[in-house]
């Protein structure tokens, strides 16, 4: 009788500490995935496209699935739209979240060139610190020159392959989720 009562003590202690280690690491994770989930949506950037051309449009997106990239994506298709959107939006123009945006940018487009929107852009005090990438198929020294001199954070031609391509936006993606942005 005595062994019997002995092993049921033993069970229930066994019992109950498993119970409280099973709390303890649970807590401990739980904290920890959170935290997780909480960087990651911190790292979010808000990504504005600026290009003209239906097909670059597809592409990018197309990109940023087979990229896996959960940035949003939001298109305007030229700087007068990008300007709307990043100033507040309108009825037909979303308005982007202020917080860590990066601009992509192309050259050559209607209405607003890419350069004569980052000359804009820059003069904003609102806005002149959001980064620009270019994206553009000019290998133009002179482009190239006034983009810089407009302080852009890098300077990309298309790639001729789309899997080239996906590979240029999974270095973007790496790179400006790890960056830290003003706001």
């Amino acid at each position: 009788m005595v062994k019997h009562r002995r092993s049921t003590i033993s069970l229930q202690f066994i019992k109950a500490r498993l119970l409280e280690c099973s709390i303890l690491f649970l807590n401990k994770h739980l904290k920890d995935l959170s935290k997780t989930t909480m960087q990651e949506n911190d790292r979010i950037v808000n990504v504005l496209l600026v290009e003209d051309d239906e097909v670059d449009i597809m592409n990018v997106e197309r990109a940023f699935r087979k990229a896996n990239v959960k940035n949003p994506l939001y298109i305007a298709r030229n700087g007068i739209e990008a300007l709307i959107m990043l100033r507040g939006g309108s009825e037909e123009l979303l308005e982007i979240p202020h917080e860590r945006r990066l601009i992509l940018l192309d050259i050559n487009m209607p209405k607003m060139s890419g350069l004569e929107f980052l000359q804009t852009l820059r003069a904003d005090k609102n806005l002149k610190l959001t980064p620009v990438v270019m994206l553009t198929t000019s290998n133009q020294d002179r482009d190239m020159i006034e983009a810089f001199d407009l302080n852009v954070a890098g300077y990309l031609l298309k790639p001729v392959t789309f899997s080239e391509f996906v590979d240029l936006i999974k270095t973007l993606n790496k790179y400006w989720s790890s960056s830290e942005m003003p706001n």
